[in-house]
This record gives C-alpha cells, structure tokens and sequence, in this order.
C-alpha cells in the first residue's frame, strides 16, 4: 500500500477535487488540519493550493491566520497570494507580528497593499514601519493619497487624526438634494463606509452634515442646507482616542467629523473605529492593573516579556522587603507565639485582595471619567464602609476558626481585631492610591498596584502582630 504524506490534502477517492479542512473546528478553535494543509501549501510554493483554502476568507480571519502560522510562513503566504491578498488582514494581527511580516517584504508589495486599503488601516501599518521605510512606501503612493496619509502620520500618536479615514463625502451647501444623490450614484471611488454628508464651503470649513436617512427621504429639489445639521458630531484631529471614544460612548455616535484647529473637515471617524479603541484601552487597563506593560503581545519574545515585567517584580520585592521589616519588629512575639506566624499569611491575604478589589474598581472608574472630584469622597464614605462591613464579618468567621484551631478564643478575638484592621484600611488605601497618583499626574492603573500592596501589608502585619503582643504581653 502507498503510504500518504497526513499533512497534504488528499484526492477524493471519485477524482472529484480534494475536500479542504474547515478553518475552525466545532469549538471555534483554529483546525490544526487546516493550519498543516496551509503551511503545507507554503512550503510547497503552491499558490492555487493556497487560494483554494483561504478564498472568501475575512481579514480577520486572515489575521487569526497569520498569526497562527510559523513566522518563516507569513510573509511567504501574503507572497504567494499576490494581488488577492487583503493587507487589511495586517491591522488584525499583534503589533510584533506585524513588524515581523513588514520587515521581510518588499517595500513595492507594501506600498501596492497600502493603495487599496482605507486611510485608516493604511496608516496602522504605515505606523509600524520605521520612518525611512515610511518614506519609501509614501513616495511610491499616488500624491493625492501621499499627501493625505502624511497629513495623518503627523498627527500625535493615539489621537483622532491617527484613527480618522481621510475618505469622505463633502458637498457645498446650495446643491440639492437630487444633484448630491445624483453625485454619489456616478462617483465610482466613494468611501467604502459612510454614513453621513459633510456640509463644507470653499476653504473646506466644516458647516453641517446630513445622515443619509435623512438625504433619502427628502425631495429632490430641497438644497442641502435646508435640511443640514449645522451642528454636527466633530472631534478636533489633535484630540486624543480615549477622550473620542468618550463622546461616542456618552452620545451613542455612529460617526463624525474631525477637523484642524481652524475648523476644516480633514477626515471622519466611524464607529468602528472606536470599538477598536475602546477594546485597546480595556485591554492596556487590566494589563498595566497586573504590572504588565499595555503593549505586551503574546508573540512578543522572552527577552522582551522578561525586561517589560521585571521593574513591576522589582517594586513589589522593595514593598516585600518593607513589610519584612515590620516582621522583624515582632520577632520575639513569634518566637514565643508560634500561632502566630501560623496566622499572619490570612492577614496579609486577606488585606491584599480586599485592596486589590477597591484599587480595580477605583483605577476603572478613573479610566471612564466615572470617578472625579464631585463624587470622590461620596465614594471613599461608601467603599471605607464596605472595608470595614466585611471587616467585622470574616472578623466572626476567622475568630471562631483560630479560636477552635488553637483553643484560645483570645486568639481568635486578636485576628478578629487585625482582620477588621487590615480590611478598613486597605478599602482605603484602595481608592486612596489610585486617586493621589491621578492628581500627580501619574497614570493609577501602572502604579497602584505596589503601593497598595505595601500598604496592605504593612498594616497587616503590624495590626496583628501589635494587637497579640499586647493582648498576651509577648
């Protein structure tokens, strides 16, 4: 019998054409089939193989793709592709990965990917580029769209001008109804997406828009500016993503226009666009809450992961030593108490998550503008009352525990008192931190999380060992 290579497609046994591995299995994973049929394909050089498997695919599925091959495959496949492939799929791939798949091709193949994609997404891979690759790239564009994306790339990382597409529909304010659909039906490069018309005049200032539900059910001889809003949804290009995302959120937005600093329409951003942003600044919240920087990937490499976390360790050995310290105090409590190191570790747990708790919830509301100076102190009375409720119940729980453990009620009584302790004040210390940090101007979502720890810790340690010491005279 003829032994069959398992990683090639195979024929069917009637001739007919072979059958192609689904991309995801029944759990929604990645088919490693089909990830061993696509390499396959690559190795092979076999571009018709390859078009056959991921034809009609999404970019974001192109993306998962992509980032799910070997690194030597990525840019063979976009190679092999040729024309067909959607550099759209680059902006839903990890950042590293990205510059990875940038570095090995041909500056001609970017610049070509470029041409066909929204402003947007030509300017998340342009971005990633370094500046005299940029350059290349740029110059090799048609000058309409060079100037356009240059314009972008000079606006601050981050902000709107970054995130806007520069493809938009503007029309004076005296044409019709009927010349502007009119205008829309013969135009053949219009936006891909779009959901309103920009009212400007001659120096492209920014006078109104019309949602197109609106254009659609008015009659053909009504002028625009009858039936414009002359006060549209805008965002300055210089405005950061963060603070745009906001507005769309507050306002419920589906779209709007960015301007300049004189009011000129320099491009629109969509709601899409946003979602995107609000998933980046979510994602950089939880990791910067766990000591991790907000661009770690997971295709980032040791070395990388390794130098990004090591300061975040290094300040909670420094907090760790400080709490030891106050341990060292009460040496000779524990020498004599042995209960007592037994213990401690509740303590200091249980003050640490209870910090943890507030310090999310208070660095969360921080990030959503939920939390200011109107309402500060009304949440401070509300989350030092919930430290100190819960304080008194795991106080009942942990007394009568210890007290039947080591048959002392009186230990039982000195946790009680330490539980109660370290659980008000790390309420407090909780949105206290955050709050202090966020006036100084440092971000609370990086740094929050070693001081409250020091600050559980200490008062851990010291209420209950300071409580035993002098309830039993140690």
């Amino acid at each position: 019998m003829q032994e069959v290579d398992d990683k090639t497609l195979l024929p069917n046994p009637d001739g007919s054409d072979p059958v192609t591995p689904a991309f995801r299995d029944e759990e929604g994973e990645l088919n490693p089939e089909f990830l061993a049929a696509a390499a396959d394909a690559i190795d092979a050089s076999d571009a018709d193989l390859l078009q056959r498997l991921v034809e009609d695919f999404h970019e974001s599925e192109m993306g998962d793709l992509l980032e799910a091959l070997a690194p030597e495959h990525r840019h063979r496949l976009i190679e092999l592709l040729g024309s067909s492939f959607d550099f759209a799929a680059l902006t839903e791939v990890d950042e590293a990965v990205r510059e990875e798949i940038l570095e090995e091709l041909e500056t001609a193949t970017v610049a070509e990917g470029v041409r066909e994609l929204d402003s947007d997404d030509a300017i998340t891979i342009l971005e990633s580029l370094p500046e005299d690759e940029q350059a290349e790239v740029l110059d090799q564009l048609p000058a309409i769209e060079r100037v356009a994306l240059q314009r972008s790339l000079d606006y601050p990382e981050d902000s709107a001008g970054r995130r806007m597409q520069t493809e938009f529909i503007a029309v004076p304010p005296f044409w019709t109804v009927g010349q502007t659909i009119d205008f829309m039906r013969e135009t053949e490069d219009l936006p891909e997406t779009f959901y309103e018309i920009f009212v400007i005049d001659p120096a492209a200032h920014l006078l109104g828009a019309v949602p197109l539900d609106k254009l659609l059910r008015s009659k053909r001889p009504v002028t625009i500016q009858e039936i414009m809003n002359d006060e549209p949804d805008r965002v300055e290009a210089t405005q950061h993503q963060e603070e745009v995302a906001r507005l769309f959120e507050r306002y419920n937005l589906v779209s709007a226009a960015v301007v300049d600093e004189g009011g000129r329409l320099v491009g629109t951003i969509l709601v899409d666009d946003i979602v995107d942003v609000l998933e980046e600044e979510a994602d950089a919240d939880i990791k910067q809450l766990g000591g991790v920087k907000s661009d770690e990937e997971l295709s980032d490499t040791v070395l990388y992961i390794q130098r990004s976390r090591f300061p975040w360790l290094f300040a909670n050995m420094c907090t760790a030593l400080v709490a030891s310290s106050i341990i060292r105090l009460f040496e000779g409590s524990l020498e004599k108490m042995v209960a007592l190191a037994i213990l401690m570790p509740i303590v200091a747990s249980m003050g640490g998550n209870a910090g943890t708790q507030t310090m999310t919830v208070a660095v969360r509301a921080l990030a959503t503008r939920e939390l200011g100076r109107s309402n500060a102190w009304r949440i401070i009375r509300r989350e030092g009352a919930v430290g100190l409720l819960n304080g008194m119940a795991f106080a009942v729980i942990m007394g009568v525990l210890a007290g039947l453990w080591f048959e002392s009620p009186e230990l039982g009584l000195v946790i009680g008192l330490a539980l109660i302790t370290v659980l008000f004040f790390a309420a407090l210390g909780g949105i206290f931190v955050p709050l202090t940090l966020n006036r100084m101007g440092v971000d609370p979502a990086v740094s929050s999380g070693p001081f409250v720890t020091s600050i559980t810790d200490i008062v851990g340690f010291f209420a209950f060992l300071g409580i035993a010491t002098a309830w039993f005279n140690l």
